[in-house]
């Protein structure tokens, strides 16, 4: 297995928080301007490309 650097651990956090569905509180209080969430992937087809390794 391979070290995570800080840099990367960093990163795929980050990544974690933008891949998560919008809440629907928010879908409601903004009358479906806000539908879906764009950062959100399927971790089972899209890879990330996450570069600094």
């Amino acid at each position: 297995m391979s070290k995570k650097t800080q840099l990367k651990k960093v990163r795929l956090g980050k990544k974690i928080k933008q891949g998560r569905r919008t809440p629907t509180l928010a879908v409601v209080r903004t009358h479906r301007r806000v539908q879906q969430n764009l950062f959100q992937r399927n971790w089972r087809r899209t890879k990330m490309r996450i570069s600094g390794e």
